[in-house]
């Protein structure tokens, strides 16, 4: 009876988060996208590395040189401009100075979401899928705020839609709807498994990163959101291009059971599998679940170092929790 009550009590905790996402976990609706407008303070988009653009904007160049803001005084050397020469610090000191200034640059921000069949996963919340488009779309808005031009990539295993950055509202209307209608088609598409899959899947995971490589021009924000599932050598690849020229943020969204197995008070035998191969596996045995766990973090360790190779700022978000409840509780601090 208690066990009963239990599962009830947690059902209906879960249909109150789920109602407070303005969310059903599986689907995506233009409301629960929208609502990340008002919650654009929760993340900051400030640059962490130099910037390059020829473009005025909202952002100060990490470069020194002759721009808009001052930055300070230095004494002059060879090459400086004489235009530049600050003559009261020079008659004060007896030692010719000169001003530097920092030359205010725009920055794009390119979301590139991955929605392939493996993101459309969720054991306790949210499908992973649901969870990445709520970043991206957390994301769009506050770049929105800030006067950025918003653009990128949606794809999954059989298409992709490419959005050329653009400012004001439209630009982040036009992601949203992108990954409501790329979300749907995902999970419309008929598959039946065969042994060639992974190979696709990763093949298609590189192209997409091609894609990311082509449109991210030098000073663009380019953030990445999957699972990181098909990541391979290839891929990392044309992440590191990326990172080379711009500033690269990498979101793992992961799903609770992807790291340990569901708790159990009893030993109960279940059966897994892949589509191709099966396997039994006891829950409520402690060795199994240490096992699932060491393989599991095997699998994320594997995937952060390859990442890290590529110069890329690695963040976690799980799909068990509402974005909003991680941001607050700490997540926040490693975007800033």
């Amino acid at each position: 009876m208690w066990l009963k009550q239990k599962k009830q009590t947690s059902a209906i905790s879960v249909t109150d988060k789920l109602a407070k996402v303005m969310s059903s976990g599986i689907n995506l609706s233009i409301d629960e996208l929208i609502q990340y407008q008002n919650k654009s303070s929760l993340i900051n988009l400030t640059a962490a590395k130099n910037i390059q653009s020829q473009m005025s904007g909202n952002y100060l160049a990490r470069t020194k040189g002759r721009g808009m803001e001052f930055d300070e005084v230095r004494h002059y050397q060879n090459g400086d401009d004489i235009r530049a020469i600050d003559w009261r610090v020079t008659a004060r000191t007896g030692t010719t100075h000169t001003k530097l200034f920092r030359e205010e640059v725009e920055r794009p921000v390119i979301i590139a979401t991955d929605l392939s069949s493996n993101m459309l996963f969720g054991s306790q919340f949210l499908f992973k899928s649901v969870q990445a488009a709520h970043l991206a779309s957390l994301v769009a808005w506050h770049a929105k705020i800030r006067g950025d031009r918003v653009g990128g990539i949606v794809f999954n295993e059989y298409q992709h839609s490419e959005l050329k950055p653009r400012s004001r509202q439209q630009g982040v209307l036009h992601y949203i709807h992108t990954l409501m209608t790329c979300h749907e088609n995902s999970q419309n598409i008929e598959k039946i498994q065969t042994s060639d899959d992974e190979k696709n899947n990763q093949l298609a995971f590189e192209q997409n990163c091609l894609r990311i490589r082509q449109i991210s021009r030098p000073g663009s924000l380019v953030y990445l959101i999957t699972d990181g599932h098909h990541i391979n050598q290839e891929a990392i690849r044309h992440l590191s291009h990326i990172s080379r020229h711009c500033e690269l943020v990498v979101c793992l969204v992961s799903d609770p059971l992807e790291h340990d197995l569901p708790n159990s008070d009893k030993k109960l035998n279940v059966s897994i599998t892949d589509g191709f191969q099966k396997q039994q596996l006891t829950l409520g045995d402690e060795k199994t679940a240490q096992k699932y766990h060491q393989q599991a973090q095997a699998f994320i360790d594997e995937k952060e170092q390859l990442l890290s190779k590529a110069g890329a700022r690695l963040l976690h978000f799980c799909a068990g929790q509402s974005l909003e409840e991680q941001l607050k509780n700490g997540v926040a601090s490693w975007i800033r």
